[in-house]
């Protein structure tokens, strides 16, 4: 299983998720919920313990690492996000490169996701210092392969920041699982591999240093 790991950046910190953090992340939750159309944010106290019994139960199974976000110049939690669908790969003796063989609980291939941000933390620099401080951890400390990120084909504002960050769109899974609205989800796949890390880590430092000047 992976250790919990902070990730500290200039505007956010990025904390491993506990339940002492039911109160602030189900305060963030109830700002304003009519941004959560196409994304399920859990709603009261109850819901919330839920939810962070559920990530840190997926966390024990090493299926998931788990964050709360921490806006630094207010102290406060704002959002939570998580890598998940964690996966190692089984090399060759040797590794297919013919280096050593990896650690077999570093992941290969990894998701990022489960992101929201409370209301008014939305469309800030939040998410841009989030992405470039979990992909640096998965590109530069894991060595990880591959990153994937999903969202409901039907959210276009979600879809709209993916892009932003350079990954590259896969394609629609159909039918793919329950959508937050009672419905069925198609999901909309995008990815970034290591050999695109560079580019991409350029573009969210080049973002990130905008908002900071602001």
């Amino acid at each position: 299983m992976l250790k919990p790991v902070t990730l500290r950046g200039r505007l956010v910190s990025l904390e491993p998720m506990t339940v002492g953090h039911v109160k602030e992340l189900c305060a963030a939750a109830l700002e304003d919920r009519s941004t959560y159309t196409y994304t399920y944010v859990p709603d009261g106290l109850e819901d919330t313990k839920r939810y962070i019994e559920i990530a840190l139960a997926d966390f024990s199974k090493g299926r998931a690492l788990p964050f709360v976000v921490r806006h630094i110049e207010t102290g406060r939690i704002v959002g939570t996000t998580r890598f998940l669908d964690l996966e190692v790969f089984s090399w060759p003796q040797n590794g297919v490169d013919g280096s050593s063989p990896r650690d077999t609980m570093i992941p290969t291939v990894a998701e990022i996701g489960s992101t929201w941000y409370q209301a008014s933390f939305q469309r800030t620099g939040v998410n841009t210092e989030c992405k470039l401080l979990m992909l640096t951890h998965a590109f530069e400390t894991w060595k990880t392969i591959r990153i994937t990120l999903k969202t409901d084909a039907r959210n276009i504002r979600s879809r709209t920041a993916i892009e932003r960050l350079g990954a590259t769109f896969e394609g629609i899974r159909r039918a793919h699982v329950p959508a937050s609205d009672g419905g069925i989800r198609d999901s909309a796949y995008y990815s970034i591999l290591a050999e695109e890390w560079p580019t991409v880590r350029t573009n969210l430092q080049e973002r990130l240093q905008k908002w900071l000047e602001k």
